[in-house]
């Protein structure tokens, strides 16, 4: 059975996830903004093994749940789920973009990497000329959490790094209307936390239903993915491990 750290886990794609992987036998810690909203989480999730909380918007709260997630031991799999959509630029940027960049930087490197994406993040900004100013957008931070995912599969062959899209669904972030799957939503970056499938136990790609999905290529380019984590670095004051 593996031991799971998922983000964002409080409700939404998050709790789906770890609902699942608890379901299964494993070892699974939430994450939650507060302590209110982490005592809800284990009240929905009552075989999670514990939560974690911090607010992703503010960077030493980030640094600190990297601490806590350590002072626990290591983990088979990190799940970066959170993220935010209908909010402003700087908050995107923050939780979406800086949070998994600082989270993947301090906590003990895991077997595997899942980070959350979307298909938005075809329309992104490659050229990261945003990230200066903080002002992205949501598919430029989506886009990011696609170059981070695969410029940690290129730095950490040992491990299973890989991004996923969800689909637009039917969830407190995706609005009652959305056409997408609810469950296929979840079940693959459970499935990318966990199988032994081969078709699992890949990294550098971009998932959709269990199936790899066509990204944008910039993702892949050694330059971008440096530039992007050398403003990573600039802002955060966190480097990459190599």
């Amino acid at each position: 059975m593996a031991r799971i750290f998922i983000t964002g886990s409080a409700d939404g794609l998050g709790q789906m996830a770890a609902k699942m992987l608890v379901s299964q036998g494993h070892q699974v810690v939430l994450h939650a903004r507060n302590q209110k909203r982490g005592e809800e989480a284990l009240k929905k999730i009552p075989g999670a093994e514990n939560v974690l909380t911090a607010d992703l918007s503010d960077m030493e709260e980030t640094k600190q749940l990297a601490e806590k997630v350590n002072v626990l031991g290591r983990f088979d799999t990190i799940i970066h789920n959170a993220g935010v959509y209908q909010v402003s630029g700087d908050l995107i940027f923050a939780v979406n973009t800086l949070a998994p960049y600082i989270l993947t930087c301090l906590i003990q490197k895991p077997k595997r990497l899942v980070y959350l994406s979307s298909g938005m993040h075809l329309s992104g900004d490659s050229g990261l000329k945003n990230m200066e100013s903080g002002r992205v957008s949501y598919s430029d931070s989506k886009l990011h959490d696609v170059i981070l995912c695969m410029a940690t599969a290129r730095k950490w062959p040992d491990v299973y790094s890989n991004a996923v899209d969800p689909g637009w669904v039917p969830t407190k972030m995706g609005g009652p209307g959305a056409p997408g799957n609810l469950q296929k939503g979840f079940e693959t970056q459970a499935w990318l936390a966990v199988s032994n499938d081969k078709e699992a136990k890949v990294s550098g790609c971009y998932f959709y239903h269990k199936k790899q999905k066509y990204h944008v290529p910039e993702a892949t380019n050694v330059q971008v993915q440096e530039q992007f984590l050398n403003l990573c670095k600039k802002i955060t004051g966190v480097s990459f491990p190599e």
